[in-house]
């Protein structure tokens, strides 16, 4: 496939949405209609191109990001197929930090669904760009005007769609254009395109002349011209539609099914029109050691500055996706880059790719703009910035999630207890989102994720992969910890005298204080205490040593050596005792303060709330809400539509753990449930 050289006529950008809302679907027609596919693969047959893992086969859903590139009018769209469900949300996030612009696929029954809203809210996060496409209106009860209002409620966006359904003429009607077009062919691929029949336009004007005054909100000539009662040319549209899309001010919404072969083409269209090349992008922002920030401009012939956002096992090798924000990179060529512990490590790359789904095909190099993966590299990890020699700076890392659940897991046999550790270490790198913890009251080794799924996912993985077999006990949930009430301590921190007259004494005295805060608000330290004797003053060091003793205070509370959330800590007042006051002593006397401060602050326990969603038959909803009473769910809504009910609540995780069956034998297996977590609380929910 050639490359286009300009990154002008280049688009990366990633498919999101709720699982089930058909992002891999979609993502199979592009590449059919696209040219680099030459058939369609079915997710239900369990041959879609982009899940090539054999646990997306089995399965049917997506578990890991696939990139993949397709050619499009003189483009190059580079794609990445992201999953749907909340337990691998860690995929959509790393996606998402290196991309240009964003699909969100919404489901033309479900409309704006929990995981449309956080893969929303990630969007937001990074600034991007996006299309919708509201997909699989070929089935009973879609409604797009439904789902249109959905996003404006629920997303609070500015939905203007561009394609409409027309289901009585077998295609959708092109609003800018004012044509109706049809889809033929075996598989959709005909393409035909005519003046909207008048009678059908007569229907579609209010929406044109929507569109037109959304597009007039963003550009002032256009402004006048519509304001004037003029016709607006469709280059003019276009032109504002895209300066409102990248802005973020409006959001290009496309109709369709991709299941029957309806409305992608047109979308394709769209992400040339309006989304954004890496050029229409703001610059990066990246940290030096010493803090100052530098803007890092996308050019060729600057330093190399590439950010690594995957790691990921192929053909048992370890390899590395990167996206270069800066500069070439090369087979043979060497980078730096800052460790989490702030050392510089130094690596070679020994070889490029570029990639389609489960297939590598070897490049010589790479230029800023663009995503390759890398083999060679042992140590870059996850949020790592790939540096030239001498010149290392930090790009703005990828946020993950603390795990929710854990599972003891044993190798059956006691030989493969070094194979599943190797095989442990190996997914951990793949996946930031995976901690493995040795639980010091029982001795059992915990794997820890964000859900039973994602757990179930890493097991089967390690029997495939690894060939190590093992053994699980029940889920675990985890906790953390915070406190109920405000308390101060007073601590001395005075040793016994050494008997080496060459080791000095060592005394400091702190006095803390802790308070509650509202839940989700996050922990603040306040260090500007009172120092004693009068006109001492703190020096660097000793800041220092005092933040790092309050965070390690913090990493293990009172009651389960759990993390402590949602509090406040001041240091109110020090005293330094000459030079016995150290650095290391005062730190000594404020931990010691803290922890006081903490055991009298009535410390209190926490567990993972989650936000859950519910769809069952409306005459199994007396039984499922019954059900979620009983599990000390809070229910939050209850909705109708079409004999199918729904019902939004949030519930404490463990009582959840096996709902999936559950809700399969309340509702003759018809029920569905997703998951989101919400936050940790006090365990009465």
């Amino acid at each position: 496939m050639k490359k286009p050289s300009r990154l002008s006529h280049v688009r990366h950008i990633g498919i999101a949405a709720h699982v089930d809302a058909g992002k891999t679907t979609l993502t199979e027609r592009i590449l059919l209609y696209t040219g680099a596919s030459h058939k369609i693969g079915e997710v239900h047959d369990g041959a879609a191109h982009m899940d090539y893992l054999a646990e997306e086969q089995r399965h049917g859903i997506t578990i890991t990001a696939a990139v993949t590139q397709a050619p499009w009018r003189g483009h190059l769209l580079q794609l990445i197929d992201t999953p749907g469900h909340v337990d691998f949300s860690i995929e959509v996030e790393r996606a998402l930090r290196v991309l240009d612009g964003g699909i969100i696929v919404l489901d033309g029954v479900r409309g704006v669904e929990p995981q449309t809203e956080t893969v929303w809210r990630q969007r937001a996060r990074f600034k991007l760009p996006a299309l919708l496409f509201i997909n699989k209106l070929d089935r009973p009860g879609a409604d797009f005007d439904r789902c249109l209002a959905s996003v404006k409620r629920q997303l609070h966006a500015e939905p203007v769609p561009i394609t409409v359904p027309a289901p009585e003429y077998g295609g959708v009607v092109h609003l800018i254009e004012q044509t109706l077009i049809r889809f033929s062919g075996e598989q959709g691929e005909l393409v035909q395109s005519e003046p909207c029949p008048p009678a059908l336009w007569a229907q579609q004007r209010e929406r044109r002349e929507a569109l037109a005054l959304a597009a007039a909100e963003v550009d002032e000539a256009l402004a006048d011209v519509v304001l004037a009662g003029e016709e607006p040319t469709p280059e003019a549209l276009r032109a504002a539609l895209r300066t409102g899309t990248l802005a973020g001010l409006l959001f290009p919404c496309y109709a369709g099914s991709a299941l029957r072969n309806l409305g992608v083409q047109p979308l394709l269209d769209g992400v040339i029109d309006f989304l954004p090349a890496p050029l229409d992008r703001p610059p990066a922002l990246a940290t030096h050691r010493d803090g100052s920030v530098q803007t890092v401009m996308m050019e060729t012939d600057a330093p190399l500055a590439a950010l690594a956002f995957k790691v990921q096992l192929w053909e048992g090798r370890r390899h590395v996706f990167v996206r270069l924000y800066r500069g070439r990179l090369a087979a043979g060529d060497t980078v730096e880059f800052l460790t989490a512990d702030g050392r510089i490590q130094r690596e070679q790359v020994a070889r490029l790719f570029e990639v389609d789904a489960g297939k590598k095909t070897k490049r010589e190099h790479a230029e800023a703009g663009e995503i390759v993966l890398l083999a060679g590299l042992r140590w870059a990890s996850t949020g790592d910035t790939l540096c030239a020699p001498g010149q290392v700076l930090m790009l703005e890392r990828i946020q993950t999630h603390d795990p929710v659940l854990g599972l003891a897991i044993t190798p059956t046999a006691g030989t493969d207890e070094e194979a599943l550790l190797a095989a442990l270490d190996k997914v951990q790198q793949e996946d930031p989102t995976l901690r493995v913890a040795d639980d010091p009251e029982t001795g059992q080794r915990l794997l820890r994720g964000m859900g039973e799924l994602h757990l179930h996912i890493v097991i089967e993985r390690l029997e495939r992969e690894f060939g190590v077999q093992v053994r699980v006990g029940r889920p675990a949930v985890a906790t953390r910890e915070t406190i109920t009430a405000s308390a101060t301590a007073d601590a001395l921190f005075a040793p016994p005298p050494t008997p080496d007259p060459r080791q000095p004494d060592l005394m400091a005295r702190a006095m803390v204080r802790v308070q509650p805060r509202a839940r989700g608000q996050g922990t603040t330290l306040t260090l500007e205490p009172r120092v004693l004797p009068e006109g001492a003053v703190l020096d660097a060091l000793h800041l220092h040593a005092l933040r790092e003793a309050l965070d390690r205070t913090l990493a293990s509370g009172p009651l389960q050596g759990m993390p402590l959330l949602d509090l406040a800590v001041q240091v109110t007042e020090v005293e330094l005792f000459g030079a016995s006051s150290t650095p290391n002593a005062l730190a000594a006397a404020v931990g010691k303060a803290l922890r006081q401060a903490l055991e009298r602050a009535h410390p209190a326990l926490m567990t993972p709330v989650m936000r859950l969603e519910v769809i069952a038959p409306e005459a199994n909803l007396g039984a499922v809400l019954g059900d979620l009473q009983a599990r000390r769910a809070l229910i939050q809504a209850t909705e109708i539509q079409d004999e199918q009910a729904t019902i939004r609540a949030e519930a404490a995780l463990e009582p959840l753990l096996g709902y999936a069956t559950t809700i399969r034998g309340l509702t003759q297996g018809r029920g569905q449930f997703s998951l989101e977590f919400a936050r940790f609380d006090l365990t009465a929910c």
